[in-house]
């Protein structure tokens, strides 16, 4: 468990890095004009990262089942008021196809701009790069709030940031 509002930023600071760079790989797989490229390599980027995220936060399903009762159900419980589909989950081919498939429009409009020379390569760049950030941001918000959530009904900690 982590012990510090302070360390718990540094963890979100370090995901949010590690999210930024795995974007890019996104957007440059998403320039290659061949269609069904970038689709296949956010998969496996997301397949990749998550899982990161979790273990970062102490939120994968290992580090969940090694709490004691008393923490595991704090985690839980935040896990289920945070409402976040994949913290403390096994990350699986079908949870990243389903998510992507909630960001559809931008997908399509991403795999449909290819087909407009070089400035529909650098739309669809773009699109993956927003798209995946986005994604992973998103996770890396919901596992803070968990763990800050927790921290909090444990009593490890203050309720908010220090600013």
């Amino acid at each position: 468990m982590i012990n510090s509002i302070e360390e718990l930023d540094a963890i979100k600071k370090s995901c949010h890095s590690m999210v930024t760079k795995r974007s890019s790989l996104s957007a440059g797989a998403a320039i290659i004009p061949i269609p069904g490229v970038d689709i296949g390599s956010d998969v496996a980027i997301l397949m990749e990262i998550i899982p990161k995220i979790n273990r970062k936060f102490g939120l994968s399903p290992e580090q969940i089942e090694e709490l004691d009762s008393d923490t595991k159900l704090l985690v839980m419980t935040a896990i289920s008021n945070v409402g976040s589909q994949m913290a403390g989950k096994y990350i699986t081919k079908e949870l990243i196809v389903m998510l992507l498939k909630k960001m559809g429009a931008k997908i399509a409009t991403k795999s449909v701009s290819k087909y407009v020379p070089i400035i529909g390569s650098i739309v669809a760049g773009g699109i993956s790069f927003t798209a995946m950030k986005y994604m992973g941001n998103s996770h890396i918000d919901d596992c803070y709030e968990i763990v800050r959530e927790a921290m909090e009904k444990e009593g490890a900690g203050p309720a908010t940031s220090p600013v």
